[in-house]
């Protein structure tokens, strides 16, 4: 059989779907979204304009997903932290979704998910119906992006395919038969079905230490660093599969009086399907803050969440560290 050329590869239906045959080579491979618009930007500009100097690169299509939180948080505030970090990288090209209110009627609810290369997901609130659901797990399964902020994994208990995106959760319904607890001691990731369901000590300045640093989105960090003012998730529990720990805090007890013994994951890598995961637990903020919170502005949270979304999307980082980036001796705020 003979085969296309790669005109006719490039501009198959979208699908996401490519293949190529002959009777001596059959392959069959799947192209995410955001590397397909590339290939046929770069076609378009080519057959348009050989000579062109002006062409770039499409924008990563982010969808920031909000409109629910609980009594102990914020979402007004944060998404809107959120979508001005994001939006200030021209990296991106962000589109604000806001759910239906607390209560209200979700039977339309459906987002088009297929249409980004990343979800960026800032809720916690009333499940999703079933048609929104699905469109989800395929979205991830099938190579889509995904980044988990803060109280985000304390939602949806109920569906399996969600705590496998997210790895672990806490409250929501996550008692101690959830799943396992994962923390980071002895050097490695330890995995407990011991006692003990979500906590965090109180907000306070602590130190992050990374876990991976040839990891694209840790690949340049500090090995430590300080981030002001935001709650430790701890004790964690879920699938617990395909997570690799990025970065990692502990409770400083010189400082508040609560908290566990074992550092924490901070930031998390997880493979679903053909999806990435970046699964951040920073990010606190509530009805008492304004829009200079520490957690949200600080910039090692800022970095790793630009960072965590274009890995999420792409599987790469381009993106150079800071020269603000925090060190250990001191916090590194934003706009104050």
């Amino acid at each position: 059989m003979s085969s296309p050329g790669i005109l006719g590869l490039l501009f198959e239906e979208a699908t996401g779907d490519y293949s190529f045959q002959d009777a001596m080579c059959p392959i069959n491979f799947r192209i995410s979204n955001f590397v397909k618009r590339l290939f046929l930007s770069l076609l378009a500009g080519t057959v348009l304009c050989s000579c062109s100097k002006g062409a770039s690169a499409p924008k990563i299509k982010v969808m920031l997903l909000t409109g629910q939180s609980s009594k102990y948080h914020n979402w007004e505030l944060s998404s809107a932290l959120l979508e001005k970090r994001l939006s200030a990288l021209d990296l991106f090209e962000v589109t604000k979704v806001v759910s239906p209110a607390k209560g209200e009627d979700f039977s339309g609810f459906d987002p088009e998910f297929a249409s980004y290369d990343v979800v960026v997901l800032d809720y916690e609130g009333d499940s999703w119906p079933e048609s929104a659901r699905k469109r989800f797990e395929a979205f991830v399964g099938g190579g889509g992006g995904l980044v988990s902020v803060h109280a985000t994994n304390n939602s949806f208990a109920d569906w399996p395919a969600f705590n496998e995106m997210i790895g672990v959760g806490g409250w929501g319904g996550r008692g101690d038969d959830f799943g396992r607890k994962i923390h980071w001691f002895n050097g490695e990731v330890q995995l407990l079905n011991t006692p003990g369901s979500a906590m965090h000590p109180p907000k306070h300045d602590f130190e992050i230490v990374t876990r991976a640093p040839e990891h694209p989105v840790m690949k340049g960090l500090p090995v430590r660093w300080l981030h002001p003012n935001d709650e430790i998730y701890s004790r964690l529990r879920g699938p617990a599969k395909n997570v690799t720990i990025l970065a990692t805090a502990k409770a400083d007890k010189r400082k508040v009086d609560k908290g566990t013994e074992n550092h924490e994951p901070m930031l998390m890598d997880i493979r679903y399907g053909e999806g990435r995961v970046f699964h951040t637990t920073l990010g606190h903020c509530n009805t008492k803050d304004d829009e200079r919170v520490p957690s949200l502005n600080c910039v090692g949270f800022i970095t790793t969440l630009l960072r965590g979304t274009e890995w999420a999307a792409t599987g790469k980082v381009t993106q150079a560290v800071p020269y603000d980036f925090p060190a250990i001796e001191a916090v590194s705020i934003r706009g104050q």
